[in-house]
């Protein structure tokens, strides 16, 4: 649409941070950019970005200007989708914010069977935890995010939620193995593979050990599970990891501790959770914007992924 044009310009100026680079991307010329974009400032009757030696930078006008276009841009999404409806034919966009955990396996899954009903129905995915998953459902980056840890906006709408007990992963000849459930104190001396500090795995496992006072012998840090995954066929270490990020099949696990089953995903690996009593079940939340009518696509994703939770982890799941 013609007149959402100059909306989109302003839009990838912010996000490039200069003229010149958003003209590139736009296939225009940076004077041509520029001029509608000063047409654009003439017509609010207020500058929107600061010129600067290296780029462009939004002011406080620029802010809130970009907030009512990306506004705009989800509004027209959800009417073309309703639209689209009217005739019959799923379409649209969906944009999903997600930490590791449910991009690994669950979230794969989801989205091919949503695809085999709504082929027409694409899909955005960016990895990402915590406040930063919150920052893109404000910005409308994101339609939809789940998020393993506490939520802290207010602007966030927790439409469902899902208790996850983290688990132990290690090689099944493991000394470990053999245990219904691993304390805290069975992790010392042992050689560890931890996720980033950003993750909510590794939030609820620093609370625990600082407060067990284990000496850790951890010999990497990573942000991919695949990675920290593989590591184990080469070198005998304990990961960790909750149960939608270990196997994708049906029934409860993983809701009171039990352990969750890697056969035929992983035979070299087996999984043990941890004592509850020295690590409580941590929350992964499923989020839209507060007060956001989401585009159909999206509103109807979110309601199969929590359908599909649902099944999979039984009580597990609040709503």
């Amino acid at each position: 649409m013609r007149f959402m044009t100059s909306l989109r310009f302003i839009d990838v100026v912010a996000r490039e941070g200069s003229i010149r680079k958003a003209a590139d991307k736009l296939a225009i010329t940076s004077t041509a950019l520029n001029r509608r974009i000063l047409q654009i400032e003439d017509e609010i009757g207020q500058p929107l970005f600061e010129r600067l030696p290296g780029g462009v930078r939004l002011n406080t006008a620029g802010e809130i200007f970009l907030q009512h276009i990306r506004s705009q841009f989800a509004d027209l999404a959800r009417v073309q989708s309703q639209i689209a409806d009217l005739s019959g034919i799923r379409r649209g966009h969906v944009q999903i914010a997600s930490g590791a955990d449910a991009l690994r396996r669950f979230l794969p899954e989801a989205i091919a069977s949503y695809r085999a009903a709504h082929p027409a129905v694409s899909f955005d995915l960016a990895r990402c935890y915590g406040e930063e998953a919150e920052s893109r459902l404000f910005s409308l980056d994101s339609d939809i995010a789940l998020i393993f840890a506490p939520i802290r906006a207010a602007h966030v709408h927790v439409a469902a939620t899902l208790r996850q007990q983290v688990h132990c992963v290690m090689p099944a000849s493991h000394r470990l193995a053999g245990k219904d459930h691993v304390r805290i104190r069975d992790l010392a001396g042992e050689r560890l593979v931890l996720p980033t500090p950003q993750s909510g795995v590794r939030q609820l496992l620093d609370t625990a050990l600082l407060r067990r006072n284990v000496d850790l012998d951890v010999i990497l840090e990573s942000d991919s599970f695949e990675f920290m995954q593989n590591f184990l066929h080469f070198e005998s270490a304990l990961f960790f990891q909750i149960p939608i990020a270990i196997n994708a099949g049906s029934g409860s696990e993983g809701v009171t501790g039990s352990a969750p089953d890697m056969a035929g995903y992983d035979e070299q690996l087996v999984s043990r959770p941890i004592d509850p009593s020295d690590l409580p079940a941590g929350t992964l939340h499923i989020c839209h914007l507060k007060g956001r009518v989401l585009p159909v696509a999206a509103a109807k994703f979110l309601d199969e992924i929590i359908t599909s939770l649902r099944v999979r982890f039984g009580d597990g799941v609040d709503q």
